[in-house]
């Protein structure tokens, strides 16, 4: 009887999402859209969003290519990866007179190298990777550097990023080089000195960041802002660092795929995440900075004036965003392989 009484709960509550042929699927990044946004979304729209997630650019970009017609209405690619998928043919261009609410973005990031006048993608959220800290373990004033990863005390208790840009960005800047190198040697230079750290690595992580931290598994390593944000807003003792090498910038951003199905929902949806009542909304419950020059000024100013969330000019020196390296991601991958594999 308990069993008969379930299924028909559980019959009841998906029926309306069974009825509903309005949906929008969204491939995202975890953790990296309130529940909150959804559900108003479709109270307003009756626009069901069906969320799936991605832990690296390079998982997601497979996915689209492998699910071709059949796939996702929405993604948020990375600014390098825009290009890459504009010109592999896999983004379709988007219909600005759809888009009324993109008044609201900062013309600054806006008309970047990877996608001129904004043809195929609008941005979601900025920010940066840089080191972290479990501050009840760990001194903040000893971690300032990402040459301070590879100190021996920390052996055995350090996290890197599970992305492979992230990674030899990090490298290439101890070296001095840029983080968007595309010369073979430094490349290589950069794998040989990571991996003298990486024995003393205990978890690569992309999923979620913050939890090794949160768990006791780590103490100190790379991670991106908005996860010590929220670790922080969750009362952990976490301390987020611009290394003094030059953090890593990135800028994520809504596309739609060429195989989408719900195109014109795809563009309703978007406008909804330009509002800027919403990106503020998004901005203060997950902790990346908002492209969206008005909700800025909507923002609670425990949050603007958050230096892990917006970044000082000071904070930001030498760092830079990511770029596409063209070919030379070949290069990058191989020895990313090899450095994963612990050659």
């Amino acid at each position: 009887m308990k069993k008969f009484l379930f299924c028909v709960v559980w019959l009841c509550a998906a029926l309306p999402a069974l009825a509903s042929d309005r949906q929008v699927f969204l491939f995202n990044w975890s953790e990296y859209m309130p529940d909150a946004v959804l559900e108003q979304f479709k109270e307003e729209t009756g626009i069901e969003v069906v969320y799936t997630t991605f832990d690296n650019n390079e998982s997601m970009y497979a996915k689209l290519k492998l699910t071709g017609e059949s796939g996702y209405d929405i993604a948020v690619p990375s600014t390098y990866y825009v290009s890459r998928m504009r010109a592999e043919g896999l983004l379709q261009q988007l219909d600005k007179s759809k888009l009324d609410n993109l008044q609201h973005i900062d013309p600054n990031k806006l008309n970047q190298p990877f996608d001129p006048n904004n043809e195929y993608s609008i941005p979601y959220l900025w920010g940066s990777t840089g080191l972290s800290v479990n501050a009840a373990e760990v001194s903040v004033d000893s971690v300032q550097s990402w040459a301070d990863l590879w100190r021996p005390e920390y052996a055995g208790q350090i996290l890197l990023i599970d992305d492979v840009r992230d990674v030899f960005s990090m490298g290439l800047h101890v070296l001095g080089y840029s983080a968007n190198s595309t010369d073979s040697l430094e490349i290589h230079s950069a794998y040989e000195k990571l991996k003298e750290m990486v024995p003393g690595v205990r978890v690569f992580d992309s999923d979620s960041p913050k939890m090794p931290y949160l768990n006791g598994e780590v103490n100190v390593g790379m991670n991106w802002n908005g996860e010590v944000f929220q670790a922080v807003e969750e009362g952990a003792d976490m301390a987020y660092i611009y290394p003094t090498e030059g953090a890593m910038l990135w800028m994520d951003n809504l596309v739609i795929p060429s195989g989408a199905k719900h195109v014109e929902d795809a563009h309703t949806f978007i406008n909804f995440l330009l509002r800027p009542e919403i990106a503020k909304m998004i901005c203060e419950d997950i902790g990346y900075a908002s492209p969206n020059k008005t909700a800025i000024g909507l923002l609670d100013e425990a949050v603007r004036t958050n230096r892990t969330v917006y970044p000082t000019d000071e904070d930001l020196r030498g760092s830079e965003f990511q770029n596409d390296v063209g070919p030379a991601i070949a290069i990058y991958t191989k020895y990313w392989e090899l450095l994963k594999a612990g050659h």
